[in-house]
């Protein structure tokens, strides 16, 4: 698989930033990536923050004598 940048120039056609060795009437797939600073990125970025507030280094560490009532279902 190869990834190279193309620029739309309307809704049919594409400027690659290079050509590409394919032979005519080859079939690709075309992956549309969201636009830089989309909704997407903010909803990535408040994820991220969330793991890390979630997940971060003032987590305590519980250990197994912690547990009030194990749960019969879990196994290590």
């Amino acid at each position: 698989m190869k990834t190279i940048k193309a620029q739309v120039i309307d809704n049919t056609l594409l400027k690659l930033s290079h050509p590409i060795p394919l032979p005519k009437l080859s079939k690709v797939m075309i992956t549309i990536l969201p636009l830089e600073g989309d909704e997407r990125d903010v909803w990535l970025q408040a994820s991220a923050d969330w793991l890390n507030y979630a997940y971060g280094d003032d987590e305590p560490e519980y250990t197994p004598n912690m547990i009030k009532e194990p749960n019969p279902e879990f196994e290590l």
